[in-house]
């Protein structure tokens, strides 16, 4: 090994020490932030642990970075090298069930029986997210009026909100809002919400933009013992800071604002309010164009997205010659958990026909107007519980005769109900099936070992097995460790 490769080992290798060490600390006494930029708690390690001494001398900003972005000291290269291991870590789990050796720990040490590809990088690697949410908490100095991500934990009485400036995650823009929102509240006669129970208003702010810099704002806000008069007040000062007053320097293109008594709340049950603009924004994905509710659902880095979207069509639809010819394969396409429509809409140019079925009807009717938007007319999509609706709909198609090129799924973390898989287990048209997961070391497990085990008379998957033949995991989350990955299963 020459000179320059051995430092840069002796490099790594103090960075993944540095990040173990940080890991460990915030592990034992603080409160993670999921992608969201919502709270995860963790629980505290045993009352007799000590932080390393060294930990005393970060500073805040410095902690809230390894909690939100935990890889933000390595180069990408590393960060790559990273999460390639732990896919291929995680999937070996997936191989040792699959080849009847689960407790055997050598699995763990080797490869997955099929292939893992490199993961595939984000084009773009700070500030793309395209959306955050900002909570309301006490700060450094005491201020309960401040705007940013909190560490500490309610129980411990610990918390701390800290400015998210420094976060290579976030966009300027989102930053510029939250800066803004700050001072907004501040200047307001109203005290924030910090716990539903001891009163105030003010709440979080989330901050959606797109590509071209469109922005929209979302107010959260807990009207307590007000009037609506009263909280039309408010709302009017709200708008004239974002337009008139300081707050306009955020040249927003909508602003909204909901009232909840709830921690979260969907439109059906408190509606948001638009104060002001455009009821949406709008992003383009592979050529297509998207609308984005305040309440969509939409991958938060769209230049990953086109990366995931375009892997998972070509994994979906593998044989398709291009747009001179306008090949089109197989009958229809799949899409469960189908949410704005983006994954079918972009296949639809191969395949003649794509049904999608979502649990939000708020998502149905944006994915309805996109495809109607972008002139898509073999699209249909399709409201209700996956777990109901797919069985009956299964069925019709084979009665109908229509054959099934693919499947795709893109569940939340918490996976497909067993009766979804059940039902795409026994759908013998299914060949191949995309499943994309943003943490197959969860409750997708489940899923895969469920769709791949023997028949089990006892669990109702009489269906052929599938077998996993490729996994691409792809960066949609620089500078952390989250990774998604599309695992392909053929049979």
């Amino acid at each position: 090994m020459n000179l320059a490769a051995t430092c840069n080992r002796s490099v790594f290798l103090k960075h993944r020490t540095l990040l173990r060490q940080t890991c460990q600390l915030f592990l034992s006494n603080t409160t993670f932030l999921t992608d969201s930029g919502k709270p995860l708690s963790i629980k505290r390690r045993g009352k007799h642990h000590k932080n390393p001494p060294w930990a005393d001398h970060m500073s805040w900003e410095e902690r809230l970075a390894d909690v939100v972005t935990p890889l933000w000291r390595l180069s990408y290269d590393e960060q790559l090298e990273l999460k390639q291991k732990h896919q291929e870590r995680i999937l070996c789990q997936l191989s040792g069930y699959l080849l009847g050796n689960l407790q055997s720990p050598s699995h763990d040490r080797g490869k997955p029986s099929f292939p893992v590809l490199p993961v595939l990088p984000s084009p773009i690697r700070d500030g793309y997210r395209n959306k955050s949410t900002f909570s309301v908490n006490k700060g450094i100095d005491g201020n309960p009026k401040t705007v940013g991500f909190y560490l500490g934990t309610g129980r411990e009485g610990n918390i701390v909100c800290i400015n998210g400036d420094h976060l290579l995650n976030m966009p300027e823009k989102h930053k510029l809002v939250a800066r803004c929102y700050q001072n907004f509240i501040r200047l307001s006669s109203l005290e924030p919400c910090l716990l539903f129970h001891t009163g105030g208003h003010w709440r979080e702010i989330t901050v959606r933009t797109n590509r071209e810099g469109h922005t929209m704002a979302i107010v959260y806000f807990h009207p307590q013992m007000l009037t609506p008069e009263e909280v039309a007040v408010h709302k009017a000062d709200l708008v004239d800071y974002f337009t008139r007053g300081p707050g306009s320097v955020c040249q927003l293109d909508s602003l909204f604002f909901q009232e909840s008594t709830m921690t979260r709340c969907t439109h059906e049950k408190s509606p948001y309010q638009l104060l002001y603009g455009q009821p949406h924004i709008y992003e383009e994905v592979l050529g297509f164009k998207f609308r984005v509710s305040a309440d969509a659902f939409f991958q938060v880095n769209q230049a990953a997205a086109e990366v995931l979207y375009s892997t998972v069509r070509d994994l979906c639809v593998p044989n398709y010659v291009g747009h001179g010819n306008r090949t089109k394969v197989g009958n229809t396409l799949l899409d469960v958990c189908c949410g704005t429509g983006a994954i079918g809409i972009t296949i639809s140019p191969r395949v003649d026909r794509i049904i999608g079925v979502e649990l939000i009807e708020q998502a149905v009717e944006d994915a309805r107007h996109n495809a109607s938007l972008n002139n898509v007319l073999n699209c249909e999509f399709i409201p209700g519980k996956v777990e109901v609706v797919l069985p009956d709909l299964l069925s019709q198609l084979s009665s109908a005769g229509r054959g099934l090129a693919a499947a795709v799924v893109n569940p939340a973390r918490a996976g497909l109900h067993h009766k979804v898989v059940r039902a795409l287990r026994n759908q013998p048209a299914i060949r191949r099936l995309a499943y994309v997961s943003c943490k197959p070391e969860g409750e997708a497990m489940r899923n895969f070992r469920e769709l791949c085990c023997a028949p089990d008379p006892q669990k109702k998957l009489t269906g052929e097995a599938f077998s996993p033949t490729l996994a691409v995991p792809v960066d949609m989350f620089p500078h952390t460790d989250h990774c998604e990955v599309v695992l392909l299963f053929e049979r």
